[in-house]
């Protein structure tokens, strides 16, 4: 087997975890990225990104062939799998695009090649589910003619602090061999280290396990929100104390969305399924979590409803649609629970995202996105994703778009309650 100096290095999918991948490979390599996108591809060969991940100057600096034909990866042999792992309508693990990607390697594979793949799986998907359309495909004999691995994502959009190269890589391979090569390749541009998994299996499931955690502790503090709201007690006030000791960990409530946390606990799920073990406490997480759109929104009428405001064609905006702050990211956004479940009381609904873009918006939830001159005379506002630019805005504008006796919902923790009572804003916080 080809040691891991001078390998060619292909990144399929260049989305939100793709491009990072291949841009920090491209410092230091020729890379080939490829996406199954034509619309994608030109965009990146204009020098451009409309996730935010990768700045122009970055993209500049790469050396990457953008292509959508797949012919170009034979000229890789070392491949990397970085598309999207979504779950249906019924929270089922979705692999066509996994599955899909793995035919088209399939069909460029050459002996020698190694194959890793990133995207987020249950553990077992990569030598059960791929290796058998790549061996398909191809004509070769996994193990023989070419070998594969597991390198779990662990890019976090928006996050311009711990990015791919600052991240511990976990590695694994089929081999110890291909073990120590995609530890080398990754080594030679992820400056944090790696750390070489026993298994596949291993590597896979570590990765699982990481979202599947962040999503429990949400769902508790998410529970505690509602069990405090009860008690009229602030829940920030609460963990700002609680915070206080050296070992509790800094979780807070809200909204679970985008491709990960609200998606991969799902994969885990599945496949404990599968062995005859149903796992009720972390289902029981994604039921919380799940629901919490709705509990906000059965909140906000009640206020309203108290305060003296008529729900039905109260003009109420959304601030953020994107599934998290300062990340144009629309997947799975869990803010379109809060939308959907507004509409069902016919209010005069607004939707405001300074990152959303319009024709995705649109055309996934069928949600316009209004301007920021469009918000006035408005019986509540309901800050739904913690953008920068909602952050920076002063109290007293946010007053000026509500109207007596509006109230401001904070699912964020955005804005100070002395803050709100100096301008005689009600407010509500998750």
């Amino acid at each position: 087997m080809r040691g891991a100096v001078n390998r060619k290095i292909s990144v399929i999918g260049l989305g939100y975890v793709g491009l990072p991948v291949a841009v920090a490979f491209g410092s230091k390599h020729q890379v080939i990225g490829f996406d199954v996108k034509a619309s994608r591809i030109t965009e990146l060969q204009a020098g451009k990104d409309s996730t935010l991940e990768v700045s122009a100057e970055e993209l500049a600096a790469a050396d990457i062939i953008f292509t959508a034909d797949p012919r170009e990866l034979r000229h890789a042999d070392f491949h990397i799998v970085a598309v999207p792992t979504p779950i249906t309508e019924t929270n089922q693990p979705d692999l066509t695009p996994l599955l899909s990607a793995s035919k088209t390697i399939g069909g460029q594979l050459k002996k020698g090649d190694i194959v890793v793949f990133e995207s987020t799986v249950y553990p077992g998907a990569t030598e059960e589910d791929c290796v058998p359309i790549l061996e398909r495909e191809s004509g070769l004999r996994a193990g023989e003619d070419f070998t594969v691995g597991y390198s779990p994502e662990r890019i976090n959009p928006g996050d311009k602090e711990h990015t791919f190269s600052k991240i511990t890589k976990v590695v694994s391979g089929q081999d110890d061999a291909t073990l120590d090569i995609v530890a080398e390749v990754y080594g030679s541009v992820v400056t944090a280290g790696v750390h070489k998994a026993p298994s596949i299996k291993a590597a896979e499931a570590a990765k699982v396990i990481e979202n599947t955690q962040r999503d429990l502790n949400i769902a508790l503090m998410n529970e505690l929100a509602i069990i405090f709201k009860r008690m009229g007690i602030d829940t920030l006030d609460v963990l700002a104390a609680a915070g206080t000791k050296w070992n509790f960990l800094p979780f807070r409530p809200g909204l679970v969305g985008g491709h990960c946390i609200g998606v991969d606990p799902y994969y885990l799920t599945y496949k404990a399924q599968k062995t005859g073990y149903h796992p009720d406490v972390i289902l029981a997480g994604r039921r919380t979590n799940d629901s919490m759109g709705r509990y906000i929104v059965s909140e906000a009428v009640k206020e309203l409803l108290l305060a003296g405001v008529p729900v039905t064609g109260a003009r109420i905006a959304v601030l953020g649609l994107t599934f998290k702050e300062d990340c144009p990211d629309l997947r799975n956004s869990r803010v379109v629970d809060i939308v959907n479940e507004l509409k069902t009381y016919k209010v005069d609904l607004l939707v405001h995202d300074p990152l959303a873009d319009r024709h995705e918006a649109k055309d996934e939830y069928g949600v316009e996105v209004c301007e920021w001159s469009d918000l006035k005379d408005l019986d509540a506002v309901i800050i739904a994703t913690a953008h920068k630019q909602y952050k920076a805005l002063p109290v007293a504008e946010i007053r000026s778009k509500i109207k007596e006796p509006g109230i401001l919902f904070d699912i964020k923790g955005v804005v100070e309650r002395s803050a709100a009572a100096a301008v005689n804003l009600p407010l509500w916080r998750l």
